[in-house]
């Protein structure tokens, strides 16, 4: 079982960065992959980054260039640096974990998944 804590939310200004942190347990999270959803309100949970075992990073198009995903498997964290923020980036933030083997396309995908987070809100004010 693995338990992932996410930190680093809060209220910023349009224009303005954050960055989230996810905390894991276990021993073994280099052999994870790890991944970072939103859910804004009103809407379905949506992939924004992830980065597998390797290293290899994913983005959803809307974060391209506004947002960095990088993990430090000395601390078992992972970590979402958001930049240039818009008020539409605005949503609960979801770490998630996967020990599931990879195909092509299958990091945007919440089945890839095995453990979730509890969420941190991001608001962005315009």
């Amino acid at each position: 079982q693995v338990q992932l804590v996410e930190s680093g939310g809060g209220l910023v200004q349009a224009g303005g960065s954050l960055r989230l942190s996810c905390a894991a347990s276990g021993r073994t999270f280099g052999s994870y992959a790890m991944g970072w959803f939103r859910q804004g309100p009103g809407k379905e949970r949506e992939f924004v980054a992830a980065i597998s075992r390797s290293g290899i990073t994913y983005y959803a198009d809307s974060v391209k260039g506004r947002f960095t995903i990088s993990r430090d498997n000395a601390k078992n964290t992972v970590y979402l640096q958001m930049n240039s923020l818009k008020p539409e980036d605005t949503a609960v933030y979801y770490c998630t974990a996967s020990t599931k083997k990879e195909y092509s396309g299958s990091y945007y995908y919440t089945s890839q998944y095995d453990y979730w987070g509890q969420g941190t809100q991001v608001t962005v004010s315009s």
